[in-house]
């Protein structure tokens, strides 16, 4: 190959475009979410992006309380809300492994008070028609949100939280179907809390405490609770709301939970209830992302965690983002388009009710864990910022 002379060298370097667009260096996830605690729509947030075994980033910025000034940190709990809902549904397909229960049992081979329920054929002004259903509800379509059961605790928030599992599902077995069992999808907490109770009939003990002997305690999930202790609420990140005139956020409570958070009187909430940190949800996380086992020890068989991880919903409409489907407790990226652009097909997780975000990529090997407590956006799943940590933890993944 010739080579130009030095002077060659000189023109041609002369004769390009003096204005060349430079594009600016990717902001880093402590950047992307330093600007949403700067213009007010956080207090503060810790993520966790976890890529290839290890852990790549861990920040926390912000404030844990904005009244005492309290920083967040990475310790910091969170009401983790319907990420509770996939470890209800792991505690039922260990269930399954070991032969309690098949998914597709009709719920009232475990609950006798859902058998005979009825299903609303129409409604005209008072009066309700109610018809037998083509078939009863199975415990698949629990985990899916296509049972048709009632989207709501048919008895006021406060009062739900004072019923038991048991009190709560004949509750739910007493309302009437919505729709035909797997005609459509529609999120539904009380198909959740019957899992609950559903587990605590096929295991042989309360659901509570078959979570923490069965999944928290065995993966050194500590922090991890219904009920957390006086000496835990201090780390506890305050709930925020936009105030009135949009300028500002001010404190909330947590739906469907009454204080003191530390009373064991108030039930468990399978479909909400759980208070988690970023380490204690990476623990969970790592073991499903590494086929159902960590350290030598498997907790779940590869066959249930493949079943809970594919789409079950076919061609119906599933989640709160484009591109969904549903899988057994977990909602999976079947197009990834907008905020799961960045994510592969087949990536599995939930997301909570004050924006928290937990997202398994199996293909690129990576986790991401968003915590924050905000209450009042208007698509948690698909919030600016759960699309600005996942696309800061994309292009940081793609680094050399």
């Amino acid at each position: 190959m010739k080579l130009l002379p030095l002077s060659a060298c000189l023109l041609f370097s002369l004769c390009l475009p003096l204005h060349a667009e430079v594009k600016p260096a990717a902001k880093s996830v402590r950047e992307r979410m330093e600007a949403f605690v700067q213009d007010g729509s956080l207090s503060g947030a810790v993520t966790l992006l976890y890529h290839d075994g290890k852990v790549v980033s861990e920040e926390a910025v912000g404030l844990q309380d904005i009244a005492s000034k309290t920083p967040m940190t990475k310790d910091s709990l969170f009401w983790i809300a319907s990420m509770t809902k996939p470890i209800t549904a792991l505690a039922v397909m260990m269930l399954q492994d070991e032969g309690r229960l098949d998914i597709n049992d009709p719920v009232e081979k475990h609950l006798p008070e859902f058998k005979n329920q009825m299903l609303i054929k129409e409604k005209t002004g008072e009066q309700t028609v109610l018809v037998k259903p083509a078939r009863p509800i199975t415990i698949k379509d629990l985990l899916t949100h296509t049972s048709g059961l009632v989207g709501s605790p048919p008895i006021g928030g406060d009062v739900m939280d004072a019923l038991t599992l048991k009190e709560a599902a004949i509750s739910y077995a007493l309302s009437p179907l919505q729709f035909e069992p797997g005609a459509k999808w529609a999120y539904c907490n009380p198909g959740i809390n019957t899992l609950g109770r559903i587990v605590e009939v096929a295991g042989g003990e309360d659901y509570a405490k078959f979570l923490e002997k069965r999944i928290f305690k065995p993966l050194g999930m500590k922090a991890t609770t219904f009920w957390p202790r006086k000496k835990d609420l201090e780390h506890l990140a305050t709930s925020y709301k936009p105030t009135a005139d949009g300028k500002g956020l001010e404190p909330t409570n947590i739906r469907y939970m009454t204080e003191p958070y530390s009373n064991k009187k108030r039930s468990p909430m399978p479909a909400g209830g759980l208070f988690s940190t970023a380490d204690d949800l990476l623990k969970l996380y790592v073991m499903l992302l590494n086929g159902g086992e960590v350290d030598g020890k498997r907790h779940i068989s590869e066959k249930s965690l493949q079943l809970m991880t594919q789409n079950h919903t076919g061609d119906l409409k599933a989640g709160f983002a484009d591109g969904m489907g549903m899988g057994l407790g977990f909602q999976v990226v079947k197009e990834p388009v907008g905020v799961t652009a960045m994510l592969s097909p087949g990536t599995y997780g939930h997301g909570g009710a004050h924006g928290t975000q937990g997202w398994i990529d199996p293909t690129k090997k990576t986790i991401y864990i968003m915590l924050i407590q905000r209450a009042g956006l208007k698509n948690g799943d698909a919030s600016p910022m759960r699309q600005a940590f996942q696309e800061a933890g994309a292009a940081m993944i793609l680094k050399p």
